[in-house]
């Protein structure tokens, strides 16, 4: 089967196939079916080489053979006599949770951020960055289906980089993650403080919220969470339908909005937050592996990949558009605290599941992370299998860990728009487009000016490297101001959330 940018990841067409056991992460397999300690990093050769894994055709897409090769890559070992097999998804399971977890807190932002540069530049930020987003997951992508063994993008780096880079990857994926899951904690204490009038303590939704994620973390299969993801999908569609409707017939800020925003009503570095803000909507791609790694057949991502995209895609622009047509400059963020009380209360319930869920999502991609890491590194790759209690305290361990620190982070920075900045500028900027970009160059690396295609398609990833280190740089400083300016901000507060509009409106 060929899909589209076939040529995306096209190697050497005469590289030298080399068996998979000689590189991989996991380790050798004898003749005897005993495994030998797996390498720290692959070696140059290996390295070089494009066309890597039996069963991959020269373009890195799968041929669909059965060959044996992905039972020995398979993250979670062989799945054959396991209690617990994962790999059990098929390709709209995933396309539900890419969609629960990608659609949920960023679309809340985008109005706002449409606020800040105005109609045409908001429409275009949005097309333009999803159409990058698209093609960097696809990247992603050819890059599992040459590495079958890739779990994360930590482990695409020990390829590259070795163990260092591992390591420096490693911290930063958990970051992402953690950093997502706090804005979820956020804006649950957001949407407690509206539907109860504060009526207690900001810092108790919040752990109300952290322990409700908690637990609904602790299964350990996507599969199982995918169910619930539904709902997800249905609630952010739903509020957020109910809010435009909404505004639509109360119109708060008609007239008050341009095709582009003046720079005396607005700033370089307001402008650069809403890109920062456009990057987290986009942000899925950081858990882009761990839902290939549980597909049944991994060769059916792209459709998953097109299904969250089309929806994300078409559900931003409209979204962003409605609402700041009608709610104008003063937009809230989240944007449902532009909508009247009554209806304010109605889409932040009907919002809850996806609220919660997506944070769910997140999470569990982040612990299962460090669950591969920890007992692959052990050499004890059975126990994820197992339904023992060393396998399930361990994960639920790495659930609680992950839940507190975001706790903590959450609470250390109580501005939803500023949290999701940072979150975009110093990390998302790099997991949704710089590092894809750098995994082109680098499988690539020696045929760059091969044909007129590789040299566009070299032109476009540099041009996307060079996007994400803009978007990093001026996005953590447009953020460090935004935190630094904001009076509403105060760390570890009782205080009421709510904006003073939606104070004094109730």
């Amino acid at each position: 089967m060929e899909y589209p940018f076939q040529g995306v990841l096209d190697g050497q067409a005469d590289s030298t196939r080399h068996r998979l056991s000689e590189n991989s992460l996991l380790g050798e397999t004898s003749s005897d079916g005993s495994r030998r300690p797996a390498q720290e990093t692959v070696s140059e050769k290996d390295a070089s080489a494009t066309d890597l894994e039996v069963g991959s055709n020269g373009s890195g897409a799968s041929t669909g053979e059965t060959t044996g090769v992905e039972d020995v890559a398979d993250p979670f070992g062989s799945a054959e006599n396991a209690q617990v097999k994962y790999r059990t998804m098929k390709w709209f399971h995933v396309g539900i949770l890419l969609v629960a977890e990608t659609v949920s807190l960023g679309i809340l932002s985008l109005p706002s951020a449409m606020a800040a540069v105005g109609f045409v530049p908001g429409v275009l930020l949005i097309a333009g960055m999803g159409a990058m987003a698209t093609y960097t997951g696809y990247v992603i992508f050819q890059v599992r289906m040459r590495y079958p063994q890739v779990h994360s993008f930590s482990d695409v780096a020990q390829l590259m980089f070795g163990r260092v880079g591992r390591e420096i990857i490693e911290v930063a994926q958990v970051l992402v993650f953690v950093f997502i899951m706090a804005a979820h904690i956020l804006t649950f204490s957001y949407m407690m403080n509206t539907l109860s009038r504060h009526a207690t303590c900001t810092i108790v939704f919040s752990v109300v919220g952290t322990i409700l994620s908690f637990m609904l973390t602790l299964p350990r299969k996507l599969q199982d969470i995918s169910y619930i993801s539904v709902f997800s999908c249905l609630s952010i569609v739903t509020a957020v339908v109910v809010a435009m409707v909404a505004m639509g017939i109360s119109k708060p800020g008609v007239g008050d909005n341009f095709p582009v925003v003046p720079y005396n009503l607005t700033s370089f570095p307001k402008a650069i937050l809403a890109v920062s803000n456009i990057t987290i909507a986009y942000a899925g791609h950081v858990a882009f592996f761990g839902f290939i790694s549980e597909l049944q057949q991994p060769r059916d991502f792209p459709k998953a990949l097109a299904q969250l995209q089309i929806t994300a895609i078409t559900l931003y622009v409209v979204v962003a558009v409605v609402i700041y047509y009608f709610a104008g400059q003063k937009v809230a963020s989240p944007a449902l605290g532009s909508a009247s009380p009554i209806v304010r209360k109605i889409a932040y319930g009907i919002a809850t599941p996806t609220i919660v869920v997506a944070g769910v999502i997140n999470a569990s991609v982040a612990a299962k992370n460090i669950y591969v890491r920890l007992w692959r590194g052990l050499g004890k790759k059975e126990v994820m299998s197992e339904k023992s209690f060393r396998a399930r305290a361990s994960y639920w361990a790495i659930c609680a860990g992950l839940w507190i620190v975001a706790f903590i982070i959450a609470e250390a920075v109580p501005v939803f728009n500023n949290l999701l900045g940072l979150i975009g500028a110093l990390l998302c900027s790099w997991f949704c487009y710089g590092f894809s970009a750098m995994f082109w160059l680098w499988m690539n690396r020696n045929g760059y000016t091969k044909s007129w295609k590789k040299i566009a398609l070299t032109c476009l990833n540099v041009g996307i490297f060079c996007f994400a280190v803009s978007i990093c740089g001026l996005g953590l400083y447009a953020t460090s101001k935004a935190i630094h300016d904001d009076p509403s901000g105060a760390s570890f507060s009782c205080a009421d959330t709510r904006s003073p509009t939606e104070k004094l409106t109730g």
